[in-house]
């Protein structure tokens, strides 16, 4: 897949873990996982945004494009 998720790296930034950002942002921690794990198909922007509220960034903290 072309776009690459970050939500480990920003979860170590934030020094957070997924059980404390599923809490929070009211997702299951499987849900989480798939994203974070790059197994997701697609996300909502409403979890994204509730993702970004959370861990204090922007979308582009989270995702990303690769070209190759």
């Amino acid at each position: 897949m072309s776009i690459i998720v970050n939500l480990d790296v920003m979860l170590a930034k934030r020094k957070m873990t997924l059980t404390q950002l599923s809490e929070e942002v009211g997702i299951t921690i499987a849900n989480l996982s798939v994203l974070k794990n790059g197994k997701a198909k697609a996300i909502r922007f409403s979890t994204l945004e509730k993702v970004c509220e959370v861990l204090e960034c922007q979308p582009g903290d989270i995702l990303a494009y690769n070209k190759e």
